[in-house]
């Protein structure tokens, strides 16, 4: 069974507004620990379903670069994309907004889903340096969604 993590966090927002902030992926690396940018592709501009975007991470001296495609794109509710490394399913990111309030709070719930298989494992090991992609990632995602709730609270 693939390994799922997901974080939460109360951040005192509305779910439009954050869904703008996350699915505006050329901002991730703002708040994520490991992403450094992210640039829509094949002539994409913004969140829709079936846009891609690269992505470029780095941890330490290592940097990767991933191909993403928006899977889910409901504004305000839900905003999701499926990652991909040398035309390997890596993973799939999912993010949920829920709040009825304008001004928030609004619950922020990360998902990442382990799609990877035994060759993009061990590639990714020697590329990334983590061994341990789950407990990796949950500690991203709190950072993540720390940084989030930073950014969304100062306006």
């Amino acid at each position: 069974m693939a390994d799922e993590i997901e974080v939460q966090a109360e951040v005192a927002a509305s779910p439009s507004d954050l869904y703008a902030m996350v699915s505006d992926v050329e901002r991730m690396g703002e708040w994520s620990p490991e992403n450094v940018s992210c640039r829509w592709a094949d002539g994409a501009s913004g969140p829709t379903v079936g846009a891609r975007f690269s992505g470029r991470n780095r941890r330490g001296w290592r940097r990767w670069s991933t191909v993403n495609e928006v899977v889910e794109a409901d504004p305000g509710r839900v905003f999701a994309f499926r990652t991909s490394s040398m035309g390997l399913p890596v993973a799939r990111w999912r993010y949920t907004f829920a709040g009825d309030e304008p001004d928030g709070p609004c619950t922020v719930t990360e998902t990442w889903v382990d799609e990877r298989g035994a060759l993009i494992r061990v590639a990714g090991r020697l590329a990334t340096g983590v061994a341990d992609r789950a407990s990796h990632n949950r500690d991203g995602m709190r950072q993540t969604l720390e940084a989030l709730k930073a950014a969304a609270e100062r306006g």
